[in-house]
């Protein structure tokens, strides 16, 4: 973590440390409750504007490729301005493009609002745990973070019903309204919380993120917009994609301090890790897009109650994810890892029964009970994973790459899973086409899961061994765990 201003020294049970705790948990609950209500109020959004499945991909994709992008940096701003700072920023940020959002008189500004949003949570995310890990005192940092995640994963839960509960009674634009009383609350709370920064901290990586965002943007415009755009136009773009990221990996082999140091991919249990991420996260990302509009759609549901159709997966997280996490632990990821996914896929395989004229008890909930049960399985171990493949000192940016590649492959599944299931134009009008192609996006998915489970199964191979003290933190139906208080120790290299 580097060297701090001052020593960490607030205590778990001080005023004080209920102030850094509110300040932090309602912080990143916003991007997280953010991240859950927009799909299901995606229907809604899309009748009033008139909009195509290509517009409900960049209400999406848009917030996607600025938060996958700055995501690490925004890390690092922290560690080099102050921590509370940025973290101070990102809240006005992410309120004042919240509030963009909800009074957008067009498709187009409620898409760049949305980018904005992305560009908030980039600084909101990573900033959170880290004014953790630099304020607790030691003892009490492990009960601090497992407050935030308890807490946070309330929030991912509340999520989509909280928004299909106003999609339904008000308009879709209250679930961006939602955020000013959070920001609020987080202003206030963040004039209690000590500011911290890393004296060591190196310059800043700029030139790599801007070009990731290139890279992203022109990969996301030439996906989306294949099926209708201009040819040319569409080819130009993806030339354009393609340039950028090949120039962000020769910006960051060069650079003396890379946004996304390329040296952790020598470890074979990172990139192992990684791809595994990948595969997983795509099929998620992918499915609970379409998943929401699917429930609407074809089964006639209400945006509430799509959203509490969803709320069986993130109890089951919430309940299991420990457990797992302590079960990799004692016989090693490569079995929960390959298992995990293997389950994902028989529960999104599950979802094939869903249809018209299918029911709740018999054909969803049993598809979501699978669902959430391959989810508690993989995350946990997956972030483990992550964390012991690499040397201590690199634990926080290895999880900040790691959540990265996560919120990517998410981004690529929205853009391209679509266009494969031939769900595009306004086909989400219409139960039974739509109903067709989302069983198509289901066997991807599921095909993308397996692919997972093949290459833990391979490349986790040899057990690893255990790592002293790491504390877990996932969150659930978002992304793998950002960072982690170092432990204590010499440093382990798993190969």
């Amino acid at each position: 973590m580097g060297n701090e201003t001052a020593a960490p020294s607030v205590r778990f049970a001080t005023p004080a440390g209920r102030w850094v705790l509110a300040a932090t948990i309602v912080g990143s609950g916003m991007a997280t409750l953010d991240g859950t209500v927009v799909n299901v109020a995606l229907p809604a959004l899309g009748r009033s504007f008139g909009a195509q499945v290509a517009g409900l991909q960049w209400v999406l994709t848009a917030y996607l490729i600025t938060l996958s992008a700055f995501l690490l940096l925004g890390g690092a701003l922290g560690d080099r301005f102050g921590r509370r700072r940025v973290f101070l920023v990102g809240t006005a940020w992410f309120s004042a493009a919240s509030l963009l959002c909800a009074v957008a008189p067009t498709l187009g500004v409620l898409v760049a609002a949305r980018a904005l949003q992305g560009v908030g949570a980039a600084l909101l995310v990573p900033g959170s745990l880290a004014i953790l890990e630099a304020t607790f005192v030691p003892g009490d940092r492990g009960r601090a973070i497992g407050a935030w995640t308890g807490l946070g994963g309330v929030a991912t839960a509340l999520g989509p019903l909280v928004g299909g509960w106003l999609v339904t009674a008000a308009s879709w634009r209250y679930i961006f309204v939602l955020n000013l009383p959070l920001a609020a609350v987080v202003l206030v709370a963040s004039r209690h919380v000590p500011e911290t920064k890393d004296p060591a901290a190196g310059s800043l990586d700029l030139p790599g993120a801007l070009l990731l965002v290139i890279g992203l943007a022109g990969a996301t415009y030439a996906l989306v917009e294949a099926p209708g755009g201009r040819p040319v136009v569409v080819a130009v773009a993806g030339l354009v994609g393609a340039a950028g990221l090949v120039a962000m990996v020769l910006v960051e082999r060069r650079s003396a301090h890379p946004m996304v140091p390329l040296e952790l991919f020598r470890s074979r249990r990172f990139t192992v890790s990684n791809l595994v991420t990948f595969a997983v996260y795509a099929a998620l990302g992918g499915v609970l897009f379409l998943l929401a509009v699917d429930l609407q759609v074809v089964l006639g549901y209400s945006a509430l109650g799509a959203g509490a159709s969803l709320l069986p997966v993130t109890f089951i997280m919430l309940a299991l994810s420990a457990r797992a996490g302590q079960l990799a632990e004692r016989i090693g990821p490569r079995w929960p890892m390959t298992l995990g996914p293997l389950i994902i896929a028989a529960g999104l395989l599950l979802m094939l029964r869903i249809g018209p004229g299918s029911t709740y008890a018999a054909d969803v909930l049993p598809a979501v009970v699978v669902f959430g049960l391959g989810l508690a399985l993989t995350v946990a171990p997956l972030t483990t994973t992550v964390l012991g493949a690499v040397e201590d000192r690199h634990a926080g940016v290895a999880s900040g790459v790691n959540n990265a590649v996560a919120r990517v492959a998410g981004l690529v599944a929205v853009a391209a899973l679509p266009v494969l299931a031939g769900l595009t134009g306004d086909v989400y009008r219409t139960p039974l086409p739509y109903s067709a192609g989302f069983h198509t996006a289901l066997w991807a998915s599921a095909g993308l899961c397996a692919l997972g489970a093949a290459v833990a199964a391979v490349g986790l191979a040899e057990a690893p061994r255990p790592r002293e003290a790491t504390h877990l933190r996932s969150c659930p139906l978002d992304a793998p765990g950002l960072r982690g208080p170092l432990p204590q120790g010499r440093p382990k290299v798993e190969p």
